[in-house]
């Protein structure tokens, strides 16, 4: 019965093992938090995200960069609303500021922008063709089942916007839509915390 450890001593063991961290990843975590909150900073309010940085001495400047470019890329959304777009360009204004390799950046920039357009024209034509697919499928299916209680075939206009049930699969089928984009635009945003 000796042998039987508990979880604190098992814990224990583990950090034991463990080596000390480097002076970077203490860099890291003490910084990169400070640049998040810079960030949060820039994204509510007019900051000057270069003066704010060079205040920090110039080790931690890097992973002060690091933490508010991290948030900038993230806050980066599919353009639903004009409020979005907005926020969008301030993400990318402040990117540039912050990114090192403006090459990089502008093609990444590129392939979100082309993602951008075709949300706003494929993705809305797409949304449009779903929409009255779906209210066509429903009016059906409700003309059927009134049919089948009455034996009478009904030919007035229904308005199955209304319903709960085609609501929600309203919802559904946008959300479907959207993540197609979502997808590109996650992968060219892990590419933006990525680069230097």
């Amino acid at each position: 019965m000796s042998d039987i450890k508990s979880a604190f001593e098992i814990a224990m063991e583990k950090v034991n093992r463990m080596s000390e961290p480097t002076e970077e990843e203490r860099l890291q975590w003490k910084y990169t938090p400070e640049g998040e909150k810079l960030a949060g900073r820039f994204l509510k309010e007019k900051v000057n995200l270069l003066a704010e940085i060079n205040e920090f001495d110039e080790t931690a400047r890097k992973y002060v960069a690091g933490g508010a470019a991290a948030v900038l890329a993230r806050n980066i959304a599919l353009p639903k609303t004009d409020f979005i777009k907005q926020t969008n360009k301030k993400m990318m204004d402040g990117l540039k500021l912050l990114k090192t390799d403006k090459t990089a950046l502008e093609n990444n920039f590129s392939k979100i922008r082309y993602i951008f357009n075709h949300y706003e024209e494929q993705g809305e034509q797409q949304k449009k063709q779903a929409f009255e697919s779906l209210k066509e499928e429903f009016e059906d299916k409700i003309r059927q089942a009134i049919q089948q209680q009455t034996g009478t075939r009904m030919n007035t206009k229904i308005d199955v916007e209304k319903q709960p049930q085609f609501q929600a699969e309203w919802k559904r089928v946008q959300t479907q839509i959207d993540n197609q984009y979502t997808r590109h635009l996650n992968e060219y945003v892990r590419e933006l915390i990525e680069m230097a």
